[in-house]
């Protein structure tokens, strides 16, 4: 599978928490793994999510990679997911706060012709999640 020519890459941690909570909620499938040499974090993972890519490892500060968000810190990049049908975006949001996401908006019907809700996950970052409203309005 060819990777996409963008994708967001988010720094984590742990980062093997935030892989098993992007496949529970998302659906997320792990298409690569590289554990750090020190065997305590991961060095990079690479996510299917929803016929994109999601890349994330664990925090480096001692090779100068970005810090990952403080506690209560906003995180001001988000991910943006889109899907076909309304009723999905209701499902991840329940499935995402099952799991301990914190709902910022919850899922609506927007002017602009879509089923929206945004939530933060555990971790800190934002997801929008987006789908064409369809013929039974949600």
């Amino acid at each position: 599978m060819q990777r996409p020519r963008v994708a967001p890459y988010l720094t984590v941690s742990p980062a093997a928490g935030a892989i098993a909570f992007y496949t529970a909620a998302f659906g997320a499938q792990q298409r690569a793994l590289m554990p750090s040499m020190d065997g305590m974090r991961i060095a990079h993972c690479e996510l299917a999510i929803n016929g994109g890519s999601v890349m994330l490892a664990d925090v480096f500060p001692e090779l100068g990679h970005a810090r990952m968000p403080l506690p209560g810190e906003q995180v001001t990049a988000s991910v943006s997911l889109e899907y076909d049908k309304a009723h999905e975006v209701d499902e991840i949001v329940t499935r995402a706060t099952q799991l301990g996401a914190k709902v910022e908006t919850q899922p609506t019907n927007t002017f602009w012709g879509t089923r929206y809700a945004a939530l933060r996950d555990p971790f800190g970052h934002r997801w929008i999640l987006n789908a064409p409203l369809d013929s039974s309005g949600g």
